[in-house]
């Protein structure tokens, strides 16, 4: 039997990273009474009995085509026993979800019981998202519960390999060509989300991923949903605007492109089996000309139901046909993904756990995204989640991120006729001290008259002059206050005009990051002159490139690094010269301009 068009890119993205654990999907449930284990193994041999895609495997032919090999339904279901402290057992968990699948061997479904200690345990469910989805994992608590205690379950009309050969014959012609037309024109020229990163991206983009929680305040969150109410929209709408607009002041972009998975059931059917049927759906929202919330709320409003009209394509085949480049770098077409659901409800587990107890989730990993972003209503407010790749974040901007989201919604609920612009992103504290450094949060907001041609160093020697031991920068466990880094920059700036930089000379700068990179910067602005930055590590050739090609004349630098350097006939100043240490702090008058270049940048 044919793959669906879902299963079939999976397959794919399988044979180019077998070991991969990306599209694990750990189910564990919290199981605090007692469980016959018997009982439990009958249990699971009835569910994957009743789901053929549960005992499915994914086997390439002579020419390399895949199809799908439903094995027989299992006389018994072999369940694992194991003891584990109740310390452990979420690292147990974790190690579990890095067990990798094979698709074409199999099982893609499999169960371990833990045994915590006294009568609780932890049933340890995983399975490959080829063979299932969220919705599949709901349908496999409440089925697994009801074959436990011996209920009756309804036949199922259909298995997931029909759903699959329906989806290849349905979608063709008219049908199809109708659905890309829209999408054809609705993501032409859509641009990539340059979200500000604490690392660069690497050329294969890496799964390691974290996840940090957070919740919104219950009046918070009944205020979006009078708002939601009033401007004839649904919640899911609300949450995604405001993100849209956090998106946008992190990103300076106001053409936002974002991924949202759709459960892509609608037909009766298909609602009760397990299965990988949830569909991506590509949303682009126009924040462009500065509107009113309420006035983004219409433009969501409008995209969201065009999509919803349209999302028969699977994205696999959307991908496809726009032709899109691929680059193991990112994802296609979008780099965020947003979640909302409806309500948050405890799992329900065999012998009548409820959710919880210490085990909710098990996150490892961030599916084929740089960011997954997760809004669920509860009693008493909303809850959520940011999981991101660690490879290009730190745990500190994902914080600072969530906060300033709750801020946005709590700005939105209490104005949402404020143009975009004047919805704040930072909390009290964060205003306090973007007060204290004489700027504004927000594009073009002054909390002081700032010139309209002033100089950087000449705003750094006010703030030296009003606040001199505040501290100006901080890196690791260094920190410089303004006065030392006016002090070390002025050094600095005087042996740079000492071997003849002046206006628009090119300095290059190659420092690691940290406090001296601040201050050579300055420095070299303070001496009048153009910095550029140069990295150590990059090839011989590249930087010999860069310093004849950007007209370097003076290098500033460290013993350690200059050294390895084509440095030529360029003059070398480092920073942890003795020299440097000596010198006076009053730098030579030197006429600056506003519009002398500043820098250097080469891509």
């Amino acid at each position: 039997l044919p793959l669906s068009f879902a299963q079939q890119r999976l397959w794919f993205l399988h044979r180019l990273e077998p070991e991969s654990v990306e599209y694990n999907t750990p189910l564990p449930i919290w199981l605090p009474g007692g469980v016959d284990v018997d009982v439990l193994a009958r249990a699971l041999a009835a569910l994957v009995g009743r789901h053929e895609v549960l005992r499915t495997r994914l086997v390439a032919d002579a020419d390399g085509v895949p199809w799908q090999v439903i094995d027989p339904p299992p006389m018994r279901f072999e369940l694992p026993v194991v003891e584990v402290p109740a310390a452990e057992v979420e690292a147990w968990l974790a190690a579990d979800a890095g067990v990798p699948f094979d698709l074409e061997a199999g099982p893609l479904f499999r169960a371990t019981l833990l045994r915590v200690g006294g009568q609780e345990h932890v049933l340890a469910l995983a399975m490959h998202h080829v063979v299932g989805d969220e919705w599949s994992a709901g349908i496999v608590r409440r089925e697994l519960d009801a074959l436990y205690r011996a209920e009756e379950l309804p036949l199922l009309p259909v298995q997931y390999a029909d759903f699959a050969v329906w989806q290849r014959r349905w979608l063709t012609g008219d049908v199809l060509e109708g659905q890309l037309g829209y999408w054809r024109e609705r993501l032409e020229g859509a641009p990539v989300l340059s979200l500000p990163a604490d690392r660069p991206r690497a050329a294969v983009r890496s799964s390691a991923g974290a996840v940090l929680d957070f919740t919104v305040p219950a009046d918070v969150a009944e205020g979006l949903r009078v708002l939601s109410r009033a401007a004839g929209v649904s919640m899911f709408m609300t949450v995604f605007a405001a993100f849209n607009v956090l998106l946008s002041r992190y990103s300076g972009q106001d053409d936002i492109v974002v991924g949202t998975p759709i459960a892509n059931r609608n037909r009766a059917e298909v609602e009760g089996l397990v299965g990988f049927f949830v569909n991506t759906l590509v949303l682009r929202t126009d924040l462009s000309g500065d509107p009113t919330f309420v006035e983004l709320l219409q433009r969501v409003r409008a995209d969201t139901l065009a999509a919803y009209a349209h999302q028969d394509v699977p994205f696999e085949q959307l991908v496809d046909e726009l032709g899109v480049v691929r680059d193991r770098s990112r994802s296609p077409l979008f780099q965020v993904l947003f979640n909302y659901f409806g309500s948050v409800e405890g799992d329900a587990g065999p012998g009548g756990g409820g959710g919880g107890g210490g085990v909710e989730r098990v996150d490892h990993v961030v599916g084929g995204v740089d960011l997954r972003f997760v809004v669920a209503e509860r009693v008493g407010g909303l809850v959520g989640s940011v999981e991101y790749s660690t490879a290009l974040f730190d745990d500190g901007r994902m914080s600072r991120l969530v906060g300033h989201f709750v801020t946005l919604v709590s700005a939105v609920v209490a104005d949402g006729g404020r143009r975009l612009s004047a919805l704040p992103l930072l909390d009290g504290a964060e205003r306090a001290m973007v007060r204290s450094w004489g700027v504004g949060e927000a594009p073009g907001e002054a909390l002081g008259e700032v010139p309209g041609e002033v100089l950087v160093p000449e705003l750094v020697a006010g703030w030296v002059a009003a606040r001199p031991d505040v501290e100006a920068v901080r890196c690791g466990g260094e920190s410089l206050s303004y006065e030392e880094l006016w002090r070390r920059s002025g050094r600095l700036a005087n042996v740079l005009r000492g071997v003849g930089v002046g206006a628009e000379t090119v300095v290059g700068v190659c420092l690691p990051r940290g406090s001296d990179f601040v201050v050579a910067v300055l420095a070299v602005w303070r001496a009048g002159g153009a910095f550029l930055p140069l990295d150590a590590q990059y090839p011989v050739a590249r930087l010999s490139m860069m310093l004849a090609d950007g007209g370097v004349s003076v290098l500033v630098g460290v013993a350690d690094t200059v050294d390895v350097l084509p440095v030529g006939r360029v003059r070398v100043v480092l920073v942890d010269d003795p020299v440097v240490a000596v010198q006076p702090v009053v730098v030579p008058e030197v006429s600056v301009r506003p519009d002398q270049v500043a820098y250097v940048m080469f891509t």
